[in-house]
């Protein structure tokens, strides 16, 4: 059994370096300007915003404006730099060859080749939205967008912190922060919306939060002319649904963070297509599935992470991927990507995700390395050690898991987390199916560098495949299979996750013991 894993999160690319949970994450670093494109953004003749165009600074909506309106044309590429904040009082309807303004909204609406960029000290749109209408390459970063009401005071037009309509295609939303502060009873609608005819959209490395309503892809059942739109390195975080809700087409979902997602994830419905890979799911209800209408979409899921994911029971309008989700179709993605492992990401878009975070991206080389080989001087592997511990042995030292805590993810009937923290080989806790999680946590920080799994009478055996992740950073300590104990580096922390990923039958997990050596 493979007990000891070495994680590589990110290339060494530039100097600037954090440590997380004891692992080390190298960023890289791209020019806001020379940034490329990625995802469906690519496709359909590519997303290159207004490259190779004049320069401009801007410090209010109306020199955005200006800045668009003063062009030859609608096509004449632009790279509009914005500095400060964006707000109703500085934002004014401009006319112009190269524009469509309205006042009170940044409005994109009838023109191409434009990127707006967050420079400087950083650029908030407050309390206004950046709309794009019947418009094609268009690149928007590091901003960050708040507060944008449908209704109430003051009132932005249609709502939305970023929407597309009216056959926009070619829209790269990078490194930006979409936030409000409440739900659709409070004036408040999407963050990030398409409709009517929009396509070949990214939205990458961004932050979502504390909203109602995420984003959607199709204003109705029948609006399933919308698409061909990828979302990857995103948090989604404290929102109630539509993340995203997708309508007919194709959506392509990989090492997104979904964190206190209330009423549901990844909505596909009216025949949607979505490949969902490589996500992390934390202490979310009903993540993926087609909710709140009977026209069912289809998912093709490999990779994810589910972490205190809850699932509701399937009936009329209402279909949950879970508890165990499988692929219920195929979806063939035309562009190149690299994968995360899933257990790398909350850790690492906490540090790089969202509007003035130096627009680090990751090179897509986080994933679980084998152990060194053992060097050809050492005895045969298949000889015993006489110093080494059987595998069955627990460590030395006290087992911290008495006395302390238990949680974990949907348990089997007659089950109890904290049967795995009590001491007693008689009791245990089993996943409510093949898989699951199972937690042992500490009111102050605990070190800990092994854990001993012990499996009850009668399902010796039953566990498979497993991670274990220190649950405060996301960081994955150890992968491998099999019951028994489980060694890593030292790790401060005050929650540990042991993450059945496979398993030869039900598994019964009747001790969960941690040791600080």
């Amino acid at each position: 059994m493979r007990r000891t894993t070495v994680r590589r999160l990110l290339s060494t690319v530039a100097a600037a370096t954090l440590v997380a949970g004891g692992l080390t994450l190298s960023m890289s670093q791209v020019a806001a300007q020379t940034g490329s494109a990625t995802g469906y953004a690519t496709q359909n003749g590519g997303t290159t915003g207004g490259a190779g165009g004049q320069t401009v600074r801007a410090t209010t909506g109306t020199q955005i404006h200006q800045a668009l309106c003063s062009r030859p044309s609608t096509s004449t590429p632009i790279v509009i730099e914005v500095q400060g904040t964006i707000n109703h009082g500085n934002t004014s309807k401009v006319s112009g060859p190269g524009c469509d303004t309205a006042a009170d909204v940044i409005e994109l609406k009838k023109i191409s080749n434009v990127t707006l960029v967050g420079v400087g000290s950083g650029a908030v749109f407050d309390q206004l939205g950046i709309h794009i209408r019947e418009s094609s390459n268009i690149i928007i970063q590091n901003v960050t967008v708040r507060n944008v009401k449908k209704s109430g005071s003051p009132t932005s037009n249609g709502g939305d912190a970023i929407g597309m309509e009216s056959g926009v295609r070619n829209v790269w939303v990078d490194h930006v922060t979409l936030e409000a502060s409440g739900g659709e009873s409070e004036g408040y609608d999407g963050l990030f919306d398409l409709k009517n005819n929009s396509q070949y959209v990214t939205l990458s490395y961004s932050i979502l939060r504390n909203s109602g309503r995420g984003g959607l892809v199709g204003s109705s059942e029948s609006d399933r002319s919308n698409g061909y739109v990828t979302y990857h390195h995103n948090v989604f975080q404290n929102l109630d649904s539509r993340a995203p809700l997708l309508r007919g087409g194709i959506g392509h979902m990989y090492n997104n963070h979904y964190d206190d997602i209330a009423e549901s994830g990844i909505n596909s419905r009216a025949g949607a297509r979505a490949k969902v890979e490589n996500n992390y799911f934390q202490d979310s209800k009903d993540v993926l599935g087609t909710f709140y209408t009977n026209e069912r979409g289809t998912w093709q899921v490999a990779g994810n992470v589910f972490d205190g994911v809850t699932w509701s029971s399937q009936g009329s309008e209402n279909y949950p991927a879970g508890p165990n989700p499988e692929s219920t179709t195929s979806v063939s993605i035309p562009y190149s990507y690299s994968l995360d492992d899933a257990g790398c990401v909350p850790a690492m878009l906490g540090e790089i995700s969202g509007a003035n975070k130096g627009n680090r991206v990751s090179d897509g080389n986080c994933e679980a390395e084998n152990p060194t080989d053992p060097d050809p001087t050492d005895p045969d592997p298949t000889d015993p050690d006489p110093t080494d511990p059987d595998p069955t042995d627990p460590p030395g030292g006290s087992n911290l898991s008495l006395g302390a805590g238990a949680d974990g993810s949907s348990k089997a009937s007659g089950t109890g987390y904290g049967n795995v923290i009590d001491g007693d080989l008689g009791t245990y806790w089993s996943p409510n199916g093949t898989t699951g999680r199972i937690s042992v946590k500490w009111g102050t920080p605990a070190t800990v560098s092994a854990i001993n799994i012990r499996e009850a009478s009668g399902a010796t055996g039953a566990i498979g495949s497993w991670r274990v992740v220190n649950h405060d950073t996301g960081a994955v300590l150890a992968t491998g299979s099999g019951a028994g104990v489980i060694t890593f580096a030292p790790t401060t922390l005050r929650k540990i996750n042991f993450e059945i990923t496979g398993s030869n039958g039900t598994p019964r997990v009747a001790e969960f013991e941690t040791y600080a050596g």
